[in-house]
């Protein structure tokens, strides 16, 4: 089972196209440094942390001379990583959250099964091909990549909005809200939750 009383990962990975360094603290405060090079994934990263209450810490460098592809993965990867490394056999949660956030117009609804069954559902369509310069589609890249190292069924989807920067915000703000309720422990469940007795 795991320890209840720290459940914390730090992580160092080092590819040709990109050096991340990452801390994950679960049942945190909502800390948040943040520094990846990529101004926007800054953003989205210190909501996640604060909205769902985590503190993280990351300090990426990339290949962003060619474009933000590998940085935003490799985060997605870092992170799907410190999740999985932080929930061990990921014993005595709830298992399952889900959350939806409005944003203005713009309301998303996540859902999430810490399931160790890696798949995207991912309805979300954003018109503006670029949020200042970054590219949006990228989104979907970081969270498949989170999804598929956290060992998550993740299904994201747009119920309404207009706005760009609004609709990712609220998919980066849901995913911490459902996410912290996944992994909020459960008084009740001893083990892993699965009538197969193993996740």
């Amino acid at each position: 089972m795991v320890d209840r009383q720290e459940r914390n990962a730090s992580l160092r990975r080092t590819t040709k196209e990109t050096d991340i360094s990452l801390q994950l603290r679960l049942d945190g405060t909502g800390q948040a440094t943040v520094r990846t090079g990529v101004g926007f994934m800054d953003h989205m990263l210190t909501l996640f942390a604060v909205h769902g209450l985590f503190d993280l810490e990351i300090s990426a460098s990339g290949d962003l001379e060619v474009d933000d592809h590998h940085t935003v993965e490799d985060l997605g990867i870092c992170l799907g990583m410190a999740f999985a490394q932080a929930l061990g056999d990921k014993g005595g949660i709830c298992r399952y959250g889900h959350a939806y956030v409005p944003m203005d117009e713009t309301l998303v609804r996540v859902c999430v099964d810490c399931s160790n069954r890696p798949f995207l559902y991912y309805g979300v369509s954003v018109s503006e091909p670029k949020i200042g310069t970054f590219d949006t589609p990228l989104a979907k890249e970081f969270l498949r990549a989170y999804a598929l190292h956290a060992g998550l069924t993740l299904h994201v989807d747009l119920l309404h909005g207009e706005n760009g920067h609004h609709i990712l915000e609220a998919v980066f703000k849901a995913l911490a809200r459902a996410m912290a309720a996944a992994v909020t422990f459960h008084a009740k469940v001893p083990g892993q939750l699965s009538s197969k007795g193993v996740l």
